[in-house]
């Protein structure tokens, strides 16, 4: 259930909890930091995904890290730390700079394309999806998708032959039951015929895709053994920690995260910046002073050069906090417990939502609803925003199933924003129109995948 705010829940507040109706019955909101430490940090293993949401997501990721619990959790985070750290990600920054330019020249070329239709204007969903799944693909597993290049292949097919464009994640969602789970035939066996015949053949070529991975992984790292390769592959092999079939879990896990959630990030990256067009220009003055421009193929900024660039970190926080890809996830007692001082009985399923606590008038300020980066400019807040407590920023939540891979997405999308506002002038094909978020998948994008129309900019 996407959550913008606590306004339109049946609610009644029982102090730093808020009960609210649900179609299976109550739930508790979580509302206060001392109930959100204590269900995100010191009783973390206590509260977990409720058995049917485990279930659904395994469909995507098997055992992976999203799904799993209690000391399998623990050693797998454990075993995959390494990789999401930041002595590791500044390496990356070149990957993610080399997919930014190639994102901007894509969409240069559609812009000036003979196909181009409608002026200029673009669906970005599609650009953002293959941008990100090419760059989780480089950055986490050492393999270049060629989404960008060539988005027909199959891993980009995967996300596009089962629905519309709307409904990407959903996508992802009906292949991965075909992949993972151990009722597939009965589950397809429900599609219509056309659908079940795209899904087997979609989900064979990516197991073969993460099978190939792996073994040329394995086969190099026997030839040549080396700790210098850090992508989640490498690490996971190292380990030893993990069976071929739970690599493949956690492969999906970060395909379908880092993929998904990204891509959403973007997309409001880009309405944002075309809602508010005294943004955009500042942002684009920053970055053109401080970045070598698209065309320059002699000089990769470092990760000390981009994180120096502080309105484009501001309004990257900015959209994080505004726009959590996740709006709201959800976490069962596993036995009689209390929270905040309240007596929780076992069972009781909870509600933490990003896309409320993120807009608390009491944590952030009278001015929570507004888009406003210079939040983030104030003297010591670059990192929060100036929020009263760190538990008002949820978008990665907190503890030991925080995301780990939250270093990895702010990188990427910092060097993918810079790149399309440098090169590009934004304007929503319809200003005035509402735009929906999608409902039901496991992240929340834009429904129409923001349509807007993009104007070079000469001069960089």
């Amino acid at each position: 259930m996407a959550i913008h705010s606590a306004k339109g829940l049946m609610h009644h507040r029982v102090s730093q909890l808020i009960r609210h109706a649900f179609v299976t019955g109550e739930r508790l909101l979580v509302t206060s930091p001392k109930a959100l430490s204590e269900i995100l940090v010191s009783q973390a293993y206590s509260f977990t995904k409720p058995g049917s949401v485990k279930k659904r997501l395994s469909y995507i990721t098997g055992n992976g890290l999203l799904v799993s619990d209690g000391e399998n959790h623990k050693a797998q985070r454990k075993s995959l730390m390494p990789a999401f750290s930041y002595r590791h990600i500044k390496d990356l920054y070149p990957i993610f700079w080399s997919k930014a330019k190639e994102l901007s020249k894509c969409l240069k070329e559609e812009v000036t394309s003979k196909n181009a239709s409608d002026s200029g204007v673009i669906v970005v969903q599609d650009w953002a999806s293959q941008a990100t799944l090419d760059v989780v693909g480089l950055g986490g597993m050492d393999h270049d998708l060629n989404s960008l290049k060539d988005p027909t292949n199959s891993l980009s097919l995967f996300y596009r032959r089962m629905r519309p464009k709307s409904s990407r994640v959903e996508t992802l969602f009906a292949l991965s039951v075909a992949i993972f789970s151990t009722n597939a035939l009965a589950i397809l066996s429900k599609l219509p015929l056309t659908q079940r015949k795209q899904v087997q053949t979609a989900s064979d070529h990516v197991r073969d895709v993460c099978r190939r991975i792996i073994d040329d992984k394995r086969e190099k790292m026997s030839r040549k053994p080396t700790t210098n390769d850090v992508d989640i592959v490498s690490v996971a092999l190292r380990s030893t920690a993990f069976t071929n079939e739970n690599l493949v879990d956690q492969m999906m896990t970060f395909i379908a995260a880092g993929n998904g959630t990204t891509s959403d990030a973007l997309q409001w990256a880009v309405y944002t910046l075309c809602k508010h067009q005294d943004i955009q220009t500042r942002l684009r003055e920053e970055v053109r002073a401080r970045l070598p421009s698209m065309s320059n193929t002699n000089t990769i900024p470092s990760a000390d050069d981009l994180d120096h660039l502080p309105y484009l970190h501001a309004f990257c926080n900015e959209v994080l906090r505004c726009y959590p890809s996740v709006p709201s996830t959800v976490r069962e007692a596993m036995s009689d417990t209390t929270v905040a001082g309240y007596h929780i009985p076992k069972g009781t399923i909870f509600t933490i939502a990003p896309a409320v606590t993120n807009f608390d008038v009491d944590l952030w300020g009278p001015d929570a609803a507004t888009f406003n980066p210079e939040r983030w400019m104030q003297e010591g807040c670059a990192n929060t925003g100036g929020v009263r407590n760190h538990y008002g920023f949820l978008t990665f939540l907190h503890g030991p199933r925080s995301c780990i891979g939250s270093t990895f997405a702010r990188s990427e999308l910092a060097c993918l924003v810079a790149a399309i506002v440098g090169t590009f002038g934004l304007e929503l094909e319809e200003p005035d129109k509402e735009v929906q978020e999608t409902q039901g998948g496991i992240s929340a994008g834009p429904a129409d995948g923001v349509r807007a129309r993009f104007t070079i900019i000469e001069g960089w």
